[in-house]
């Protein structure tokens, strides 16, 4: 592990944030005039801070949050923002922790045959239940339920036709889409909500299972066991909820793909062919004849996190926002790892972070004023399940029929210039449009989601936004190198995925090119300036399912 700041440097770094504050309030009058320059040392620098050993990897509610938060307000306020909550720069988002402890294990059971399957080698398994108590799931009957969809609009239910009250169900990642690459099914290759495994454990709950374990495979889940390892094991927050989480089922997990062998063969089931047959229109669930029991204790804890909120003020429409947005958060540290245990999360999500502060020092020393407002937001708990996001979008700071749109980042290129802009969900807005216009002004190029089956859309912070009707943008890295060329850049992708994506490895690097990175936050400024400094409200486009509550919002605006 690379110790980019020790301790007492850190604290000089932090303490020097006061005396280049004043030196900001000297020089904020030639910037106003001249315009700030986002740069890559810049950039850099931030990453450094972020990603370093003494941040801990910024789990919510761990001392790595508090120089988290720290780090971000000082930045914000440097620059010259705003606080967006009442004059302060803090949202308070409340959660509730809950951790599985010691290493519970799983027991099948056919008749007098028995299968254990071990904690983090086989399986790992954990409760959203927040009351504290033990965690008791015996004898439960298991039934594969393919898919896990029930989706009425799409003429599909895998649940229909059977009552999984009490029982364990056992379910396949991603959507028939992805399995059968037809488009005519769900999407095709490209990924919809009902592939996600979030919504997966909730349909099970809806349906009243007892547990609900999804099958790990590394394409359609579109990462490793690691990865699941990793995310999943130690400190899991959720919203508070008022039932306690009483309504979801009392265990969740995931297997892995040998352990799922082992379970269909316990339970004599051709699992290849049930997979085939669950992909396809009028799959029934089967019941597989085995019963599932598990027994762990978990540990509670209500704590409180934070975003960062700062915002410039718009000339002409102040009551009216766009919002630039990244997560702050990583995993942590895990104090049970051999060696390296800190999970620095360098390019997740420190350099979208990083990027961040450079658009709000962009705005706030812009020669002119942008007309409507900006709020530039860094929230806590994407890694959890985009809670920091869910809790604005539940409690925002500007109203959401005065938010125009938005714009996430999260991950920024550090390998250098590209042609090509990729856009996650290119398509679904009107904001498309704009971005589109600001690239073509750098002759760039937008590109589509490269890899749409991995259901990107779903899994950043933009979607909490836009699942309460506001448009956003979630443009990332391009994939075609200026000089290098496209293989180059689909090596290190693939390589980020297999060794540091979720993984201790995942390092602020000397290498690192981030003059790409600058070059996208320069488009995502002109971008923001084309919308912000209009009269314009850019909308969903037909056939979205975001469109209807856009609509609703704007009515006799």
């Amino acid at each position: 592990m690379k110790k980019l700041l020790t301790v007492s440097a850190l604290v000089l770094s932090l303490a020097a944030c006061g005396e280049s504050g004043q030196n900001a309030g000297k020089e904020e009058q030639n910037q106003s005039s001249t315009g700030y320059e986002m740069s890559a040392d810049a950039l850099a620098e931030h990453v450094k801070i972020l990603a370093s050993d003494e941040f801990g990897g910024r789990a919510p509610a761990s001392p790595g949050e508090e120089l988290t938060v720290r780090y971000i307000e000082t930045q914000f306020r440097e620059a010259g923002l705003k606080g967006a909550n009442g004059g302060s720069f803090i949202q308070d988002v409340p959660l509730v922790s809950v951790e599985t402890l010691e290493n519970p294990g799983v027991t099948l059971k056919k008749g007098d045959e028995t299968v254990d399957l071990a904690f983090r080698n086989d399986q790992v398994i954990w409760t959203r239940h927040q009351s504290g108590e033990a965690t008791s799931v015996a004898d439960s009957e298991m039934v594969f339920v393919g898919y896990g969809i029930n989706a009425p609009e799409r003429g599909w239910n895998d649940y229909e036709g059977i009552d999984v009250k009490g029982k364990t169900v056992v379910i396949l990642v991603n959507d028939p889409g992805f399995a059968t690459q037809d488009p005519a099914v769900f999407e095709g290759n490209t990924m919809t909500y009902y592939g996600r495994w979030n919504y997966k454990f909730d349909e099970a709950a809806r349906q009243g299972a007892a547990a609900a374990l999804i099958i790990h495979e590394t394409k359609p889940a579109a990462y490793g066991w690691g990865t699941v390892d990793s995310s999943w094991t130690g400190p899991q927050f959720d919203m508070v909820r008022a039932d306690e989480g009483a309504s979801l089922a009392s265990a969740e997990g995931w297997i892995t793909t040998e352990a799922t062998d082992k379970l269909f063969t316990l339970a004599g089931l051709d699992r290849a062919a049930l997979k085939e047959a669950a992909a396809q229109p009028g799959f029934k669930a089967v019941p597989m004849g085995v019963t599932f029991s598990t027994a762990f204790d978990s540990k509670t804890n209500h704590i409180n996190s934070r975003n960062v909120a700062g915002y410039v003020e718009g000339s002409e429409h102040p009551d009216e926002v766009f919002i630039y947005m990244a997560h702050w958060d990583h995993i942590g540290t895990d104090p049970t790892a051999e060696g390296d245990g800190i999970y620095n999360g360098a390019l997740d999500n420190a350099s979208g972070t990083a990027g961040l502060i450079e658009l709000a020092r962009k705005y706030a020393h812009a020669a002119e004023k942008p007309k409507r407002s900006v709020l530039f937001l860094a929230v806590t708990a994407e890694e959890q399940g985009l809670l920091g996001s869910a809790f604005y979008a539940a409690n925002p700071l500007f109203p959401l029929d005065k938010t125009v749109g938005g714009l996430n980042m999260d991950g920024l290129n550090y390998y250098g210039p590209t042609h090509d802009v990729t856009v996650i969900g290119l398509g679904n807005s009107e904001l498309d449009d704009y971005l589109k216009q600001a690239a073509d002004a750098k002759s760039r190029v937008l590109m589509g989601d490269q890899e749409p089956e991995k259901g990107y859309f779903y899994r950043s912070d933009h979607f909490e936004l836009s699942k309460r009707g506001v448009p956003m943008l979630y443009p990332g890295a391009g994939t075609d190198h200026i000089e290098k060329g496209r293989a180059f850049v689909q090596g290190l992708e693939a390589e980020y995925l297999e060794n540091r994506y979720h993984l201790p490895a995942d390092e602020y690097d000397d290498s690192w090119d981030l003059t790409g990175a600058v070059e996208d936050l320069r488009l995502y400024y002109d971008t923001g300036r084309l919308i912000i400094d209009s009269t314009v409200w850019p909308n969903w486009r037909e056939g979205s399912e975001f469109k209807a509550m856009r609509d609703e919002q704007r009515a006799g605006k």
